[in-house]
């Protein structure tokens, strides 16, 4: 594991590599989380800080497209965070694309053991739109599920809006949302696309990180799922999601190519 943990790591600054699948020959889900484990516990060590986690496969297009019944989960740090209307260094990421989410933000740690949908709901302080950057360091985008596992579910950056929500001031299932990029829309969806319903997203994924030791806590992130089909980026494009009842969100991918963002 600690070989394809080092060629990860290494993708950040080297550029993209060829599929872990490829080299790693059977390697299972529970191989890749192990893959992704290592280098979570790497970035700690180097002083890297988490705030959240995200759910991906949320799709059950792309569940069946990777072959697989289940979302999967990915590690949110400081650094991954980036302002409400700023512009990404151009150069700093390899191959982003963009998905428009509804983010939570936690009140404290769920209870696994009573986890209703009345226990997830009072779990939760307030929501916020949210842009996801999905990035990739496996060449092309060329991924299956033990690709993009180990790859921290393909983690990028972030971008939270500012206006907090309450729950009971938004149907989660209902609310449509719009991404546009430059101005044209480009991506549709509502809530229910996230597998039937952002809380759904959460409830899974709390679970899960309950189960490995690293259990969701008060004023962590939570990006519950993309609400519609994510979108290449490229230099000097803008994007903004407006989600009904959530808010807005807006970033811009600079001209000017800068040096890599460190692992």
């Amino acid at each position: 594991m600690q070989a394809h943990a080092d060629r990860l790591a290494a993708a950040y600054r080297a550029g993209a590599v060829a599929p872990i699948r490829d080299q790693a020959g059977a390697a299972t889900i529970d191989d890749a989380y192990a893959i992704q484990s290592v280098n979570t516990d790497r970035w700690l060590a180097e002083g890297r800080i988490i705030v959240g986690a995200k759910t991906g496969l949320t799709s059950k297009a792309v569940q069946k497209q990777l072959g697989v019944d289940q979302p999967d989960f990915g590690v949110l740090f400081a650094d991954m965070a980036i302002e409400d209307g700023a512009t990404i260094e151009a150069g700093i990421l390899l191959q982003p694309k963009v998905e428009a989410e509804i983010a939570f933000v936690m009140a404290r740690t769920p209870d696994v053991e009573r986890l209703t949908t009345a226990e997830i709901l009072s779990s939760i302080d307030y929501a916020l739109p949210a842009l996801e950057i999905v990035d990739s360091r496996i060449r092309g985008w060329d991924i299956g599920i033990v690709d993009t596992v180990a790859d921290n579910a393909s983690c990028g950056l972030f971008a939270l809006g500012t206006r907090p929500v309450a729950l009971d001031a938004v149907d989660l299932r209902l609310c449509g949302m719009v991404l546009e990029k430059n101005g044209d829309p480009v991506s549709f969806g509502a809530g229910a696309a996230c597998l039937g319903h952002p809380l759904h997203a959460l409830g899974w994924l709390a679970r899960t990180l309950a189960r490995v030791g690293r259990p969701l806590r008060a004023g962590d992130v939570v990006l519950s799922g993309a609400l519609g089909p994510m979108v290449e980026a490229h230099p000097g494009d803008t994007f903004e999601t407006r989600i009904d009842g959530i808010g807005r969100v807006r970033v811009t991918f600079g001209q000017q190519a800068g040096s890599g963002r460190a692992a």
